[in-house]
């Protein structure tokens, strides 16, 4: 069966699907051996429910136009234990079908897109246990499928959290945060998600079963965890995490704001608040573009700088003090101070529910608009500017449809001591057939976006992973990195059964062997 190529697969375009006797015998036969490991109430063939698992958010305007050009999978599939998951993995990989391993569908990078005839969606929804929440030990152990605000609410009724909070908090899940290698909205204090993971349980495509214990740290050779979490499912399934949990001070919360003149005096400030050793749990910097879409009520066309400090009494007062010695160093950048109520306002309504995401989802059957495209990278302090002012330079001079933009802008929002990312965001009115939106409007953007980035020495991808849309820039990322990285697949997924096309860039025909 010839892989799926976004430029080639011709017979999908405009719903024309051909296949042969032959295929559709197979695709039968594949659903009724499914039968053997699984009851039927556990695999879903409904049209429409596997149309919307053959993409996700990355391609939500075709999907809502209904002119998507890929295969939709054979069926969505519901294992309720690892042993289930381990019998479906093998099968799989014994009739060489493609997994794609699924969670709370919140990807936005093609993670979840099918570029294959036979594939099998693997949703997490029945590995949804909470299997111990451990205060003493200051962990919490649940299945893949637990959505991260239900783990939340368990942990706030007795005064902790995990920390973790994306803006998908509401609808995403464990097993596909620690997948994708996520991030939360107070990284700067409690870290990214792979700084949260304690052990975790996987299944590779062979059926073998491993688990990694929860301890501390240890020294026994490389840190195994990290070949599973980022993995976006192309290695193994992810089956169990166990994740840390902190003691939460709501009470001590305080919120700082500032209009400042320019991007650079953010990353300015950023910068001294990280290197003198503090560590907000919210420091974020907005462009004048960016600020005006969060900010409507205050920002009077100015770039904005925000905080937000949290934890025990004494550690959120020198906080404070910390971001007020820093924005008084760089004094001639600052404008004005901002009332404190609007930076809590805006940060207590940041999260989007799947009421958001479904009324999004219907505009678009209306409207030739798209809001919210984004493209996140990361470099040193040194640099992180210079890719900015120059990714902003190239779009107005060489995007071809500029002219179609409604928003230009970014921000950054997770800060290191010896770096930050930038968030590069983006709008525009559509003028094309749905179809071709990514060809024509959001691929030239991130081109522009990652050469930019790479040629200074960024990261193309700070947290939202590389999808199966990054993926011709995975070589370039890594650089003779790439070596390990794709060692990796051929001893973990020797068959290229696990998501294709997702991370690994591939070639039509070829198989890892």
């Amino acid at each position: 069966m010839a892989p799926y190529h976004k430029d080639k697969w011709v017979k999908y375009l405009f719903g024309l699907v051909t296949q042969t006797l032959e295929e559709s015998v197979n695709n039968e036969m594949i659903i009724e051996q499914l039968k053997t490991v699984l009851k039927p109430t556990q695999i879903n063939t409904n049209s429409e429910d596997l149309y919307d698992a053959s993409a996700d958010r990355y391609k939500k305007y075709a999907k809502a136009r209904k002119v998507l050009d890929v295969p939709s999978p054979l069926a969505i599939v519901y294992p309720d234990s690892p042993e289930q998951v381990r019998d479906l993995l093998v099968f799989c990989n014994t009739n060489q079908v493609n997994v794609i391993p699924r969670a709370g569908k919140t990807a936005t990078e093609g993670g979840l897109e099918n570029w294959k005839e036979q594939t099998l969606v693997i949703d997490a929804l029945h590995l949804d246990r909470i299997i111990n929440i451990d205060t003493y030990n200051m962990q919490a152990t649940v299945q893949a499928g637990v959505p991260l605000q239900e783990l939340e609410d368990a942990l706030r009724k007795d005064g902790f959290t995990t920390g973790h909070s994306p803006q998908s908090k509401p609808v995403a899940k464990l097993g596909g945060l620690v997948a994708t290698r996520s991030i939360g909205q107070f990284s700067t204090l409690y870290g990214a998600i792979e700084d949260m993971v304690v052990g975790l349980e996987c299944v590779f495509p062979d059926g073998h079963i491993s688990r990694i214990k929860n301890v501390p740290r240890r020294s026994g050779g490389p840190d195994i965890r990290h070949i599973v979490i980022g993995n976006e499912g192309t290695l193994c399934y992810i089956t169990e995490v166990t994740v840390k949990i902190f003691k939460i001070y709501p009470e001590n919360n305080t919120f700082y704001g500032y209009l400042i003149k320019d991007i650079d005096t953010g990353i300015k400030i950023l910068r001294e608040v990280m290197v003198n050793g503090f560590r907000p749990s919210v420091a974020r910097t907005y462009s004048e573009e960016d600020a005006a879409q969060h900010f409507y009520h205050f920002h009077k066309n100015k770039c904005v700088l925000l905080f937000m400090a949290e934890g025990p009494e004494g550690i959120v007062k020198a906080t404070g003090e910390a971001i007020e010695q820093a924005v008084e160093k760089f004094k001639d950048g600052i404008i004005e101070q901002v009332d404190s109520k609007h930076i809590e306002n805006w940060f207590n309504n940041l999260n989007w529910s799947q009421q958001d995401i479904d009324d999004e989802f219907e505009g678009m059957k209306e409207h030739d608009s798209h809001s919210g495209f984004t493209t996140e990278i990361s470099a040193d302090w040194s640099t992180i500017t210079e890719i900015y002012h120059n990714v902003i330079k190239r779009i107005k001079e060489d995007y071809p449809r500029y002219h179609d933009l409604t928003l230009l802008g970014g921000h950054s929002s997770h800060s290191y001591i010896n770096g930050t990312n930038m968030y590069f965001v983006y709008n525009y009115d559509i003028h094309c057939a749905p179809e071709d939106e990514m060809r024509v409007y959001h691929h030239p953007l991130q081109r522009i976006i990652v050469e930019e980035t790479l040629k200074l020495g960024g990261s193309m991808c700070h947290h939202h992973g590389i999808g199966k849309f990054r993926n011709e820039w995975t070589k370039m990322e890594h650089g003779s990195a790439y070596y390990m990285l794709e060692k990796l697949k051929e001893a973990f997924d020797p068959n290229g059964i696990m998501n294709f096309g997702t991370i690994f860039p591939q070639e039509e025909g070829k198989k890892y062997q």
